[in-house]
């Protein structure tokens, strides 16, 4: 294997002398999968074939550290059971994403059915072609290590992984604030096992409740405040109005306020593409939660308060709860069909812990201007949907039969493989784009020192009167009339085009690559879709 090719992720294998020359071996049948730049080894003596070792997992920070890789490939047999939990742990500390490939023997004993070893074998960095960004552990720990940490919506898929995160640099004390009981007390017991020496607070409550929100924070006294909690999805708020303003705007608020009651150093309202020239329910109160972020942190510049706020928007995430890639995923499993709204759409995709990782750096940036901070992450090209369907059904070794709403039918694959798997064209959804935009038109980006994270350079809006904003919402928040909500949001964000069922198919898609590039599935087949111009 040769480990010094360029331009893949960077990574290292951690596994035992036999299961690392095993992997090894399943790695040069995947040419351009990852660069190996090393191994870790678990067991004596210390050699590999054709791979340098870094030193043992006994202690992993000093192997990692010269590498400093963007993937570790953990490799043990299952007997070791517990030195897994300590690698993975150390892994956790260290902000290095993990892979956990079983040795290949072990898996043919255990008889698993295949669908379950595909499900685990595909990779959301090599479905999107995309390498993630690293993070700047140094400016991370400036805000993180030894200081009481919040995040909200800590049981969502982005809450989650920040929580993790976080743990992994040595606060004070880790504050999980989660309104669903069993995702709260999933990743608190995560956070215990991988982050044993870590304080944490397991809190059950709705942010949305001021009084409480006030309480809590008041008596926890957090140092930097990640605000996760959101309504996201995009048809379910088109039908209920109400509940995304009461959640994204005045759950916000309730979490800011009490951010500047006690004097937090830092707030990170996680925000969203689809905030911008919003045609949604879901993004029109993200935009409103924005404008009151904006707000308070201009009345809060005025009156001396020490709170930064700062905003973070960034298109989907790969694998995230209910998102697209594990609906397909169980729709493989079950045999389809896959369901994709519309061949034109576009989006802009990053994974989970890039995400996550990207946030927290965000928060890290002294940005000490007149407005809050807003910063845009580096989403790459968009990704046309139909295409990541293709190639996840393609990894499954699996070929592709996409069925159009004209009737027309078109397959993707080599004969060899197996049975096609539908892909069905459904019609975009009430509230949804056909592409995505990350910053206004009239808007300009600057960078900052971190890869991988931009600002935006352009002026706040003026004479933000948030306590309007407030006070008229606050009399639609529970309201069942869904024209009077829809009204009362478009005062406040008069950039909010019509729903998508009336909007999108005026939208034209932009000349992404990533939009009309075919893809070649992993044998090196050609797709055999129809011409370009019909399928886009």
């Amino acid at each position: 294997m040769d480990v010094n090719a360029g331009g893949q992720s960077s990574a290292v294998i951690i596994g035992t002398g036999r299961t690392v020359a095993l992997l090894l071996r399943q790695l040069d049948l995947a040419p351009g999968a990852v660069r190996v730049v090393g191994c870790v080894l678990a067991d004596e003596p210390l050699t590999a074939p054709e791979c340098p070792v870094l030193g043992t997992t006994r202690d992993l920070p000093a192997a990692l550290a010269p590498a400093r890789p963007d993937v570790a490939l953990v490799c043990l047999p299952s007997a070791m059971g517990e030195e897994s939990g300590r690698v993975s742990a150390a892994l956790g500390r260290l902000g290095i994403a993990e892979r956990v490939i079983p040795p290949i023997d072990e898996l043919i004993r255990a008889g698993v059915p295949a669908p379950a070893i595909a499900r685990d074998e595909v990779d959301p960095v090599a479905l999107l072609g995309r390498t993630p960004h690293g993070i700047d552990r140094a400016a991370v720990s400036r805000i993180l290590t030894g200081r009481r940490v919040l995040v909200t919506g800590a049981g969502g898929s982005i809450g989650s992984e920040i929580a993790r995160i976080a743990a992994g640099f040595a606060p004070e004390q880790v504050v999980l604030v989660e309104r669903s009981e069993n995702a709260l007390f999933e990743i608190d017991r995560q956070i215990g096992r991988r982050f044993p020496g870590v304080k944490r607070r397991a809190v059950l409550h709705d942010v949305v409740d001021a009084d409480g929100t006030l309480r809590h924070v008041v008596g926890l006294r957090p140092d930097v405040i990640f605000h996760a909690a959101a309504h996201k999805h995009v048809p379910l708020m088109e039908d209920h109005p109400s509940h995304a303003v009461n959640n994204n705007l005045f759950g916000t608020k309730a979490i800011a306020d009490a951010a500047v009651a006690v004097g937090a150093d830092r707030f990170v309202l996680i925000s969203t593409d689809k905030a911008v020239n919003p045609t949604s329910v879901m993004g029109a109160t993200k935009r409103l939660a924005e404008l009151y972020v904006m707000g308070l942190h201009q009345q809060g510049r005025a009156g001396g308060s020490p709170t930064r706020f700062s905003m973070v928007r960034f298109g989907n995430v790969l694998g995230s709860a209910c998102s697209v890639m594990p609906i397909w995923q169980s729709q493989i499993v079950e045999g389809g069909p896959l369901t994709v709204t519309d061949p034109r759409m576009t989006r802009y995709f990053m994974t989970i812990h890039e995400a996550a990782a990207l946030v927290i750096e965000a928060g890290a940036i002294d940005d000490a201007g007149a407005s809050a901070a807003v910063y845009v992450l580096d989403m790459g090209d968009p990704v046309r949907i139909l295409d990541l369907a293709q190639r996840l059904i393609l990894a499954h070794h699996r070929r592709v039969r996409v069925v159009y709403r004209d009737g027309s039918i078109s397959d993707v694959g080599p004969e060899g493989w197996g049975g096609p798997v539908e892909v069905l064209i459904t019609g975009a959804r009430p509230g949804e784009k056909l592409y995505e935009e990350l910053a206004y038109q009239a808007e300009l980006l600057r960078p900052t020192p971190y890869p991988g994270i931009n600002a935006w350079a352009g002026a706040a809006p003026e004479r933000l009167n948030v306590a309007a904003m407030v006070a008229e919402l606050s009399a639609v928040r529970h309201a069942g009339d869904r024209p009077s909500v829809i009204a009362a949001i478009r005062r406040h964000v008069p950039e909010m085009q019509l729903g998508a069922g009336e909007a999108s198919a005026s939208q034209s898609p932009p000349p992404a690559p990533a939009a009309r590039t075919a893809y070649a599935g992993p044998s090196g087949a050609a797709r055999t879709a129809r011409d370009a111009g019909a399928a886009a």
